[in-house]
């Protein structure tokens, strides 16, 4: 999916809204992408390698997916710029049974000018599209960010070390959390939460922009002794 590089430099710089979104945006779209390769949700002969990050990465070559993958991020980067997204979650479900075996969640903070933090849509004052930090306080490289992202996309690569084999087949949703005054498109509906009983929760990296925050988690169900 190409997206505009954010910055051409690796100096270290203040990184505008814009620049942040793109950024935010590109890492879900790598992020979703790794997870449904790991998680054996698409056959694996049906993604392709690509250079990102350092790292090399997999994309899906799926047409169907693809396309509905960039209709979500698309939409994704309009509320982002609108200060409107809360969390992004994967919820990977057995087809046969319909239970919620994995969850997760990528929790977007906007950060404030005073170097606090807000979660994005509940303070409304930081939830403007305007809303930037201090260029006087923080600044980051793009190199750096990355290495945050790549640390985050290794954490997904190794998940199979740990996380329950998927026994049955499954499918994914896709939830985007955001605030009531999101305008929401007619096509798109609303969902359960799709939480998991029984759960484990293990907590990934997370990487800032200096404008936004991406905190990462995934929530699984506890395997029964009786099913090892």
């Amino acid at each position: 999916m190409p997206i505009t590089q954010a910055l051409a430099n690796e100096q270290e710089t203040v990184i505008s809204l814009k620049g942040s979104v793109s950024i935010v945006s590109e890492f879900f779209y790598y992020a979703v992408n790794s997870i449904l390769y790991q998680r054996g949700i698409y056959p694996p002969e049906t993604f392709k390698r690509e250079s990102k990050y350092g790292l090399t990465v997999l994309t899906s070559t799926d047409e169907g997916l693809t396309k509905y993958l960039d209709q979500i991020m698309d939409q994704m980067s309009t509320w982002l710029l609108e200060g409107q997204v809360q969390r992004l979650v994967i919820a990977i479900s057995g087809i046969e049974t319909n239970e919620t075996l994995e969850r997760w969640q990528f929790q977007v903070t906007v950060e404030d000018k005073e170097g606090e933090s807000a979660v994005s849509g509940v303070d409304e004052n930081n939830a403007a599209a305007g809303n930037v930090v201090d260029k006087a306080k923080v600044r980051k490289s793009i190199k750096e960010i990355h290495n945050d992202i790549q640390a985050i996309i290794r954490q997904i690569t190794a998940s199979v070390t740990f996380l329950p084999l998927l026994n049955e087949p499954c499918s994914f949703d896709l939830l985007v959390y955001t605030n009531l005054e999101a305008i929401v498109p007619k096509k798109w509906e609303e969902s359960d939460p799709r939480y998991i009983i029984n759960s484990q929760e293990v907590k990934l990296r997370s990487f800032s922009t200096s404008v936004h925050k991406v905190d990462s988690l995934v929530t699984y169900k506890e395997t029964d002794e009786w099913d090892l």
